[in-house]
């Protein structure tokens, strides 16, 4: 690590003990992406601040903490040593965890900078059982024939290939737009719980991990009001009672 990179570093853990001890008297949690321990950062989401929301030194959220969790327990069965991986809109304190685990790593997405490969979902230039292992962390809300991206990636997915592919939780059934929203970053559905069944059309086995089965010490639920939908900025999206809302993270297997 050079210079400029410890420098940065030190700086994310100075401010980390700064929050933890100006937030000593709030409720504590351990975040698995980089073990800090303290209170989360609230932030502030398309209806009301969030609760419990994101660690202070890695800025890992709530989604991020299941996934590590679920994908780090299910990668140490693996031999990842000889599997080649494809990451789709990479988050980058993924990019060094999937980069050191398997043998071939690469990244691609149709906008974001500094990938192996600038691709469409929808339309993928690699061969048939290309890869091991794919993960794509909300990104199917974002892509319109939703139904065609699963098939490309169960396409180029290996016998015995894994897909992970979360998207964000944010209605009691899944409501489909008639364009895409720029107020939620340009998502055309709201996905609901019965979303996952779409998966279950091109793989043989569909596991979904929710926050109910995983350690609360991690805090792996997203506390929202959103009671206040529809809105201005999510004029679709309906109203879902209670604060606490679960995150899934749908392992779809070959």
């Amino acid at each position: 690590m050079n210079l400029k990179n410890q420098a940065r570093e030190l700086k994310k853990e100075v401010k980390s003990w700064v929050f933890k001890l100006q937030n000593r008297h709030k409720e504590q949690f351990n975040c698995p992406v980089c073990n800090y321990t303290g209170a989360f950062k609230d932030l502030k989401a398309a209806t009301a601040w969030r609760k419990h929301a994101q660690c202070p030194k890695c800025r890992a959220l709530e989604r991020h903490r299941i996934q590590y969790l679920v994908v780090d327990q299910l990668l140490s069965k693996l031999d990842t040593s000889t599997l080649s991986m494809l990451h789709f809109a990479p988050e980058n304190f993924f990019r060094g965890y999937f980069a050191d685990k398997f043998g071939r790593y690469e990244t691609a997405d149709l906008y974001m900078p500094e990938v192996d490969h600038r691709v469409d979902l929808q339309n993928l230039p690699f061969a048939d059982q290309s890869y091991d292992f794919v993960f794509a962390s909300h990104v199917l809300e974002h892509i319109p024939d939703d139904l065609k991206a699963i098939a490309e990636i169960r396409r180029i997915l290996k016998p015995k290939g894994i897909a992970i592919l979360p998207v964000p939780l944010v209605a009691e059934q899944t409501i489909e737009y008639p364009e895409p929203n720029p107020k939620e970053e340009y998502h055309v559905r709201a996905p609901g719980l019965e979303y996952f069944e779409r998966y279950e059309a091109y793989f043989s086995r569909v596991e979904r991990i929710n926050s109910d089965a995983l350690p609360t010490k991690h805090q792996l639920y997203v506390y929202e009001n959103r009671s206040q939908w529809p809105s201005k900025d999510c004029p679709l999206r309906l109203a879902m009672e209670g604060e606490r809302f679960l995150d899934v993270v749908p392992i779809c297997y070959v």
